[in-house]
């Protein structure tokens, strides 16, 4: 087994497999390892749609052999410790691999410790998550037979920022499909201040909201859970101007105390999990003091170690963490990577935050925010041949964008390195 390469990536991914497919695609001659200890490889965008019962999760799966690019390295194995003064990787059983450059795509980690009583509730009975199993949600939802169906999100960082409202809005349509959305609070807590950071999204996200009868509850910052009693709580962040009064015994029951704890009652609970880096990550000399990979927003290339690059959703880029990110980022780092390798200066600095946001709204209907690091709206001018010419508003075009043609351009075009 080979213990150097030109170039070493940390990460079966998205951003790493993406990265190391376009990266030969330009020079087939490159001595390419990635890093990745996984059997299998996993398309997460459709399990907000596995969780509402219209995906089939076994098509989300696929073995990682079938999408490691033909003359990449597999190295299946775990990474435990970054050396970039060395331009060394540690590994749990390969030993110490080193490298020319540097790409680290590692994604990010659930930490259920950091809210209390969640790993002990997390996917059993009726609290779910999409993000660990959507199969699960998919049961709850249907055993659901109304009372409070609490959707929220931590307070940290979380790939796919509108997934934990996504699955609020699929399961409010699913209710009324029912007819038990009249005996339901649909109830979707966020840590956050807004629904939607661009304007024009916010404004349709505000009706879908009303269109539902949901209640929509800000400055929600979740940090425990009695699975048994089937409550869960909130320390309530609004400043004083926007503090809203918090009435005992309203339709959900919801209670605050003199400390600013509400807590509420649920007959089922969506949460995303907190997330972090991986722990080598955090604790390397690469992490910035939040622990998310320390990179320059417009190159990738890390500020201190030129010869490192980071994207994804491990990188400390202030857009949301998404597959969407990754497809922009990924040529501007094998453009730079490519330019170092013919000893030019790293130059390319045009990432613009651009990331995208797939929000389905109910059965049939989605709309696309995409968006950049100043939250302008920059819809993809492509969608105009779809005839969708506004996709701030709810279109099913944009669903069937969402269900069919990107796992398509994922699986076909994305992993294997061809311009999307």
């Amino acid at each position: 087994m080979k213990k150097h390469y030109q170039i070493l990536v940390i990460g079966g991914g998205t951003g790493g497999i993406m990265t190391a497919a376009q990266l030969l695609k330009k020079d087939k001659q490159l001595e390419i390892g990635i890093i990745e200890p996984a059997d299998t490889h996993y398309y997460q965008p459709a399990w907000t749609l596995v969780g509402a019962g219209t995906y089939d999760y076994k098509k989300t799966a696929r073995p990682m052999a079938s999408v490691m690019p033909k003359g990449a390295d597999w190295i299946k194995d775990y990474a435990t410790s970054l050396q970039p003064e060395k331009n060394t990787v540690a590994t749990a059983k390969s030993g110490d691999i080193t490298y020319d450059f540097l790409v680290v795509a590692t994604g990010l980690v659930n930490d259920t410790s950091l809210i209390e009583g969640l790993t002990e509730a997390i996917d059993k009975g009726v609290v779910c998550s999409n993000y660990t199993d959507p199969e699960h949600t998919w049961k709850v939802l249907q055993n659901f037979k109304g009372g409070n169906a609490v959707f929220t999100q931590p307070t940290t960082p979380i790939k796919c920022g509108g997934a934990p409202q996504k699955i609020a809005y699929l399961s409010a349509d699913y209710f009324r499909k029912k007819g038990i959305l009249k005996d339901t609070n649909v109830i979707f807590a966020t840590p956050g201040t807004v629904i939607f950071g661009v304007q024009k999204v916010k404004e349709t996200l505000l009706k879908v909201i009303d269109r539902y009868g949901m209640h929509f509850r800000p400055y929600y910052a979740p940090f425990k859970i009695d699975a048994d009693k089937q409550i869960i709580y909130f320390k309530y962040t609004a400043p004083d101007d926007k503090r809203v009064e918090i009435k005992a015994g309203n339709k959900i029951k919801e209670e605050i105390n003199k400390e600013d704890v509400i807590s509420m009652p649920f007959d089922m609970l969506h949460l995303a999990p907190p997330e972090t880096a991986p722990k080598f990550v955090q604790e390397s000399v690469l992490a910035n003091e939040a622990g998310w990979l320390d990179v320059d927003h417009g190159s990738m290339q890390h500020v201190k170690f030129p010869n490192v690059f980071g994207l994804g959703d491990v990188a400390a880029l202030p857009t949301a963490k998404t597959g969407a990110a990754i497809r922009k980022q990924a040529p501007i780092v094998v453009d730079n990577i490519i330019k170092m390798l013919k000893n030019q200066e790293a130059s390319n600095k045009s990432y613009n935050g651009y990331s995208s946001c797939p929000l389905v709204t109910g059965y049939g209907k989605m709309v696309l925010a995409e968006f950049d690091y100043q939250n302008n709206f920059t819809p993809d001018p492509k969608l105009k041949q779809m005839l969708i010419f506004d996709s701030s508003k709810e279109h099913w075009r944009l669903w069937m964008l969402k269900k069919y043609m990107l796992p398509y351009l994922y699986w076909n075009k994305m992993m294997k390195g061809k311009k999307v």
